[in-house]
């Protein structure tokens, strides 16, 4: 009994981002097996298959393999603007406050932020924002989305919310990109498919490093033209990588088998929200669409954030009371119980 004591009371339990998971043996596997060449000269055969299958799988021509989605996402705006233009989105944008300053950097662009509910966005608020043709403002170019909303607990757009989007930008000649960093949570919390956005979108940003499980890697989609170009921009920013088909393989793996296990994730979110909304400590639950929980804390969050790590719980604070718990392939159903008991036990 000692022995099993001392097992529960040392768990771990990482719920500071669905970034953390590793390989799983199968996908190690398909890694190791990878056949690979040298993808800056077009001959690495698995990323050039991965890049295919994701183009396929969302209707759109092509695709460009990058080590991260902040990559994808930065190259998509290069593409998409030209200095002095101006993207809308929203305040709580990926793109705006977690990427370094790299839309001002990288394209020379300012943006016009906007306030979505839970970070999402309607044509109706985006159309007074698009600039009149006047020299004191910048061009409006482009609009970007987030789906999943990282900083809206996973909150999610359907394809109905979409279309106007799309249509509006399509009619003002904007360009519309989705920083799909969490885009298959999104599909299988709304039932929504894939191969229905690329009628929408002018690129499409595909993470494969968080939710789905692989280690590294993320995929820009969009038309050929786009692509040719986003090539020569991902050089420039050094992205050109070599016998990179290793990571490729594990994102193959991760589409092949971890996209329907992420309603497991999902599930668990739900739980551990249903359990938080009973504590006394808790003030409020944001609900969980998809594997992101947003809760706030009656005192400040930081000795919480202690409390759960001296019990083996590992979370992040987004503000002064809010704590954020991410659901992923490497949290196991006896994590989650583990979770539930140490926080009714939490004072």
């Amino acid at each position: 009994m000692g022995d099993r004591h001392q097992v529960i009371t040392t768990m771990i339990v990482d719920l500071r981002s669905d970034t953390v998971t590793k390989p799983t043996p199968a996908m190690l596997e398909a890694m190791m097996n990878a056949k690979v060449g040298d993808d800056v000269f077009g001959e690495d055969e698995t990323i050039n298959a991965l890049e295919t299958k994701l183009a396929a799988m969302f209707n759109m021509e092509a695709g460009l393999f990058c080590p991260s989605g902040t990559m994808t996402n930065q190259i998509a705006i290069k593409c998409f603007t030209q200095p002095l233009d101006e993207l809308i989105a929203d305040q709580t944008a990926h793109v705006y406050r977690y990427e370094g300053g790299g839309i001002a950097f990288n394209s020379g662009v300012s943006t016009r932020l906007l306030y979505g509910d839970r970070g999402i966005l309607t044509a109706e608020m985006i159309e007074p924002e698009i600039n009149a043709e006047n020299i004191h403002f910048p061009h409006t170019s482009l609009v970007v989305l987030e789906n999943t909303v990282n900083k809206g607990g996973g909150s999610c757009y359907t394809l109905s919310q979409i279309a106007p989007i799309a249509q509006l930008c399509k009619e003002r000649g904007l360009k519309l990109h989705l920083d799909g960093a969490r885009i298959f949570n999104a599909l299988v919390h709304t039932g929504d498919k894939a191969a229905d956005y690329g009628q929408y979108f002018d690129g499409i940003s595909v993470c494969l490093s968080k939710g789905l499980g692989a280690p590294v890697g993320s995929v820009l989609l969009a038309s050929k033209e786009t692509i040719k170009y986003a090539r020569r921009i991902r050089k420039v920013m050094g992205g050109g990588m070599r016998q990179a088909g290793f990571l490729a393989a594990a994102g193959i793996y991760a589409l092949d088998h971890h996209v329907e296990r992420l309603k497991i994730d999902h599930a668990h979110a739900a739980l551990l929200g249903a359990e938080l909304a009973k504590l006394p400590w808790i003030s409020n639950v944001i609900p969980a669409d998809t594997n992101i929980l947003l809760f706030d804390t009656v005192e400040p969050a930081e000795p919480v954030l202690k409390k759960l790590a001296e019990k083996g719980i590992k979370a992040n604070a987004t503000d002064k009371h809010r704590i954020r718990f991410v659901l992923h392939l490497d949290v196991h159903p006896e994590q989650v119980e583990y979770a539930v008991s140490s926080l009714k036990s939490l004072v």
